[in-house]
Order: structure tokens, then sequence, then C-alpha cells
């Protein structure tokens, strides 16, 4: 690995970019972490970032040799604001990009696969990181992990679909390697977990950890939607309700050892992950 130049970790204050800012630092790097309240994270320099605010680009780009991208949220059509930026960032001489995507998204596909399939031609260095599901997404403040706190329940429509969850400490540790090694994978990478779980398989694994009650309740397609658009654009609601089709016609039951290739250690079970939890709030 090298330590020359600054990487600027857009989102550093997400799930995802908060462990890749600090793994990136505890390595030596240097970090800016960008953020729309320009929030310090671990030792890295924290600088003011929005994606709709262009007057905020030119000052997070400067000096920055690599950037790890994370898409607006909740945006169906992130290509708008984030291509003006990443020509800019090559302008400013950004040699290398890694952008976070999804694995249900493929190249040229709706939302960030737009992104993915310009990023070749605007950067010789570059890799596009392609997750499953986040675990975090049981423990944090997603939907999920609200209403099992809540409700004791995880409302889905994937049926009996199973998915490769992957822990974001994982997603992280790819990302370093992707934005840190001296040569770029170039590639679109596939993460997932060790094992694939349906949300059935979830709920017990959080009942037998915590010893609460948790039950997974399916939705239809409409039911899901419907109950998406009460939290998120119309647009976004559907493309989520199509993910949960998709889990439920097979698309995401799958596993990779991009993990373990990357990084050199095998990726963190859910259940590990679950009884991390449960000792942090013993």
């Amino acid at each position: 690995m090298t330590t020359t130049g600054t990487t600027l970790v857009i989102g550093a204050t997400g799930t995802t970019g908060s462990r890749t800012a600090a793994q990136l630092t505890a390595a030596g790097h240097r970090v800016k972490a960008a953020s729309r309240q320009a929030t310090p994270v671990a030792d890295a320099d924290p600088v003011l970032f929005d994606w709709h605010d262009p007057a905020t680009h030119a000052a997070a780009l400067n000096g920055v040799d690599h950037v790890s991208l994370v898409p607006p949220v909740g945006d169906s059509d992130p290509a708008a604001v984030m291509l003006p930026f990443l020509r800019r960032a090559r302008t400013a001489g950004v040699r290398r990009a890694v952008l976070l995507s999804s694995s249900a998204i493929p190249e040229g596909g709706p939302a960030v696969g737009t992104v993915h399939q310009a990023l070749p031609d605007l950067f010789e260095q570059w890799a596009v990181l392609r997750p499953s599901w986040f675990m975090q997404n049981f423990t944090g403040t997603h939907p999920h992990a609200r209403s099992i706190r809540d409700e004791g329940t995880i409302w889905t429509a994937t049926e009996n679909g199973r998915v490769g969850f992957v822990d974001a400490e994982d997603i992280a540790a790819v990302a370093v390697r992707s934005l840190t090694d001296r040569q770029a994978p170039n590639t679109d990478l596939i993460l997932t977990g060790p094992e694939a779980l349906s949300y059935g398989d979830i709920a017990t694994i959080v009942t037998e950890v915590t010893g609460r009650p948790v039950v997974h309740r399916r939705l239809s397609y409409a039911q899901m939607r419907d109950h998406l658009t009460t939290q998120v654009p119309v647009e976004f609601a559907t493309m989520l309700a199509d993910m949960d089709r998709a889990i439920a016609e097979g698309a995401e039951d799958r596993l990779t050892d991009t993990v373990q290739r990357l990084t050199g250690r095998p990726p963190r079970t859910f259940r590990a992950l679950m009884e991390r939890e449960a000792r942090r709030s013993s």
C-alpha cells in the first residue's frame, strides 16, 4: 500500500463513509472528511460538501488525489449532480475514484448505474463497490432497525428470498484497499458477507441474540411501495420495492470472495455483528 496523496471521503459521516475515513486515517493516510456540516471524523480534516451546492466543491477538491464517492441519499437521478462534479474532479487533478453503488444496480442501470458506466472514461484508476444489503440496516437508524425496536417486526416484500448481507466495516476495508493499493481494481466489485440469509433468518438471529422476539412480516409489492412512499419520494420508493421483488426472485442469493481476496480476512457474520452490538449495549 502507498501513503502518498490525500483522499476526499464524501459522505464521511454516513454508514460506510465514516468507517472508510476512520480506517484510512488509522493506516496513516491523509483524509478530507466531506459532509454537509463539515463534521469531524476520526483524525480527518473536516470539509463542507453538498452534492447540490457546487459552491462547496472547489474547496473540497483542493489538494485531493483520490476520492471516495457516496451518491446523494434518496436521489433517483444522482448522475445529474455527480457527473459534473467528477469532470471537475478530473480537471482538479484527482487520479482515482472509488464509487459506492449496489449489488442490485449493474453498470448502466438505474440511478447510480449511470455514474458507474461513466467512471472508466473519466479516470484511469477507478473501482465501483457493489455491496449487498448492509448488516447495519438492522442496528442503526434504518427503517428496519427502527421497526425492530418499535414493533419487533421487519417488513419486506422479499418473501423467502435470501441476501448475502455484508458488514459496513468490511465494505470500508475494501474501499480502503481500492483507494490506496498501488494498482487500482479498475473493475466493479460485488461484496457479500459469508452467508446468504432470508429476512426470516435475520429475525431469528436477532431474537436469539437479543432475547427479544422479532418476526418478519411479508408485504405485497404494492404494499411495500406504498409503505416506503411515506418515507421517501415515490420514484425512490418504487425502486426500493423493485429491489425487494428482485430479492424474492433470487437476485441477491449469491456469495463472493471479494472481502477475503482484497483484505486477506473473511467477512464478518451477521450473528457476530449482533453479538458485538449486544455487548456494546449491555
